[in-house]
C-alpha cells in the first residue's frame, strides 16, 4: 500500500488543475464565458461585481435593487450603489448577488455513493449498508475521492461553506485524506473529526490533538476544526481541550439531560426530531444551535423536522443535506422543503381553530437561515454568511434572467420557489472563482468522474452488494 504522503500527492496531481489567468482590465468579455475563469483572490487583487440585485443578509446594510460588491484579495471590501474602484468589472446585471449557502452537516465521504440507497430507511438500511458495510470497506483514497466529489458538488450548487461530519476516521490516514479532499476542492469547511458510527460506541478521539497541530494551527484559513461526536462527556472534554466546537446527532429522547452541565454555545445539535421539553429548554438556555436536515428526516424516518420548536424556543437554526445516498446536494431543495413544511403545519393549526398560532415563515426568513443562519451554526458568522465588508468573499451570482425565473418579480421568492442549481452562474470562495458562467473552475471533471467510479466499484465489491442495470446498486438486498 502506498504511503499516506505518496497517496495524497498523487491524488492531488491527478485531480486538481489551475484556472487560467486572464489579466482582465475593465469588463469581463462575454467570450470568456466558456473558455477560462478569471483568477482573483491574491493579496491586493480587486474585482468589482457591478449592477446586480444585492442581498447582503446584514440588517445594517440591507438589500439593494441595484448595487455593487467590491472584493479585495480574500475579503469583501465594500457594498453599495455606484461604487468606484480601480478594479476589473464583472457585469452582474440580471444577477442576484448574495453570500453563498452554508451547509451545517453533511457526511461528504459518501460522495461516490450518491443516490445508492434511494428507498432506504435510517434503521436498518442506512445503519447497516452505509454506516457499517460501506464504512468498513473505505480506504483512505476512497475518503479523499468522496470528500473531493461532494465538496465540488456543493460548490456547483452555490454552497460555499459546509461542515464535513466525518465519521470515517478509521485511521489517521483516513482523517488526513478527508482534510486533503477539502483542501483540494478549495471550499470553506469545518472538518468535523469523528470516529466510528454516530452513536455512543465512538472510540475516544485521540487523534484530534494531532489534527489541530498539523492542519488547524492557523485561525485564518478556509478549513476549521470541530469534533463530530455523541454523548460521551470525555469526547466533549477533548474537544474543548483543543478549542474545537462540538457537533452531534441528537435525535433520541432524554439523551441530552445527563450532559446538561456541559452544554454551551459551542455545540450544534443535529435533527432533534424527538427531544422532550426539558431538552429544548436546555439547548435554548445554553445558547446552542440547531442543524436540521428536513428532507432526510422525513424520507428516512427520523421524525417530523422540528422547525417550529426551534422558532418557538428562539434557537438559531440552520439547514443541512446530511447524506447524498438519498437526497440531492443543493440548498434550493432544502429551502423549499422547510418553507412548505412550516407553513403546512401552521395552516393545519389555524384550521383546527388553535389560538395564538405562530407566524408563517417567509421566503426571506428561509434564505437567511440558509446563509447567515448556517454560518452561526458552523461558528463562522464572523467570517462568512453575509456580504459584510471585512468578511470572507464567499459570494454567489444567481442568474435571474433564466427561463425558470424570468421576469424577476421578487428576488427572495425566485431563490426559494423558482431556482435550482442551474441558476448558480458564478461562485467565489475566499475571493477565488470556483464556478464561472455555469461551469466549475479548477477541476478536471473527467478525471474526477473516473476516480469516483473506480472508488465506488471497489466499495461495492468489498461490501458484496449486488448490481442491477435499472435499480442501481441494491445494498442489503
Amino acid at each position: 500500500m502506498p504511503s499516506r504522503r505518496a497517496f495524497l500527492a498523487s491524488s492531488t496531481a491527478g485531480l486538481a488543475v489551475s484556472a487560467a489567468a486572464t489579466g482582465l482590465a475593465g469588463c469581463v468579455p462575454a467570450a470568456l464565458a466558456r473558455r477560462a475563469a478569471p483568477t482573483f483572490g491574491d493579496p491586493g487583487q480587486r474585482v468589482l461585481l457591478k449592477g446586480g440585485v444585492v442581498l447582503t443578509m446584514d440588517p445594517r446594510l440591507g438589500d439593494f435593487e441595484k448595487a455593487d460588491v467590491l472584493i479585495e484579495g480574500t475579503k469583501i471590501a465594500a457594498v453599495g450603489p455606484n461604487l468606484a474602484a480601480d478594479a476589473p468589472i464583472i457585469d452582474a446585471s440580471d444577477m442576484i448577488v448574495m453570500p453563498g449557502f452554508v451547509d451545517t452537516h453533511r457526511h461528504i465521504w459518501q460522495g461516490q455513493l450518491r443516490n445508492i440507497l434511494p428507498n432506504g430507511q435510517l434503521d436498518p438500511d442506512y445503519f447497516r449498508d452505509i454506516g457499517t458495510s460501506a464504512r468498513n470497506a473505505y480506504r483512505p483514497e476512497d475518503v479523499y475521492v468522496g470528500d473531493l466529489l461532494s465538496a465540488w458538488g456543493a460548490i456547483n450548487a452555490g454552497i460555499t461553506t459546509l461542515l464535513d461530519w466525518s465519521h470515517i476516521s478509521n485511521s489517521p490516514e483516513h482523517s488526513d485524506a478527508a482534510v486533503q479532499g477539502l483542501r483540494d476542492a478549495g471550499i470553506r469547511a469545518v472538518y468535523g473529526y469523528g470516529t466510528g458510527a454516530a452513536g455512543p460506541s465512538n472510540q475516544y478521539p485521540n487523534d484530534i490533538r494531532r489534527l489541530r497541530r498539523q492542519y488547524f494551527s492557523s485561525p485564518d484559513q478556509l478549513l476549521t476544526l470541530a469534533l463530530a461526536t455523541a454523548f460521551d462527556p470525555k469526547h466533549w472534554e477533548a474537544a474543548r481541550e483543543v478549542g474545537a466546537p462540538i457537533t452531534l446527532h441528537a435525535n433520541g429522547t432524554g439523551l441530552l439531560i445527563p450532559l446538561a452541565k456541559l452544554m454551551g454555545q459551542d455545540v450544534t445539535y443535529i435533527h432533534c426530531c424527538n427531544l422532550n421539553a426539558e431538552e429544548w429548554k436546555l439547548i435554548a438556555d445554553s445558547g446552542g444551535r440547531l442543524s436540521l436536515a428536513s428532507p432526510i428526516e422525513m424520507e428516512m424516518g427520523h421524525g417530523i423536522p422540528p422547525i417550529q420548536q426551534a422558532l418557538d424556543h428562539k434557537i438559531p437554526w440552520s439547514l443541512s443535506n446530511d447524506v447524498e445516498t438519498e437526497i440531492p446536494s443543493d440548498f434550493f431543495t432544502q429551502m423549499r422543503t422547510n418553507f412548505f413544511l412550516q407553513r403546512m403545519q401552521i395552516f393545519a393549526r389555524e384550521r383546527a381553530k388553535e389560538p395564538n398560532v405562530p407566524p408563517l415563515l417567509t421566503v426571506k426568513d428561509v434564505v437567511h437561515v440558509a446563509t447567515i443562519g448556517g454560518a452561526r451554526a458552523n461558528w463562522l458568522d464572523k467570517r462568512t454568511g453575509s456580504l459584510t465588508p471585512g468578511k470572507g468573499a464567499d459570494v454567489i451570482l444567481l442568474a435571474a434572467n433564466a427561463i425558470n425565473v424570468m421576469p424577476l418579480n421578487h428576488a427572495y421568492g425566485a431563490i426559494v420557489l423558482g431556482m435550482d442549481t442551474s441558476n448558480v452562474d458564478t461562485v467565489f470562495v475566499g475571493g477565488r472563482v470556483k464556478k464561472w458562467k455555469g461551469e466549475l473552475a479548477g477541476v478536471d471533471l473527467g478525471q474526477l468522474r473516473t476516480r469516483a467510479e473506480q472508488s465506488r466499484d471497489y466499495v461495492i465489491t468489498q461490501a458484496k452488494w449486488p448490481r442491477t442495470v435499472l435499480g442501481g446498486y441494491l445494498p442489503g438486498h
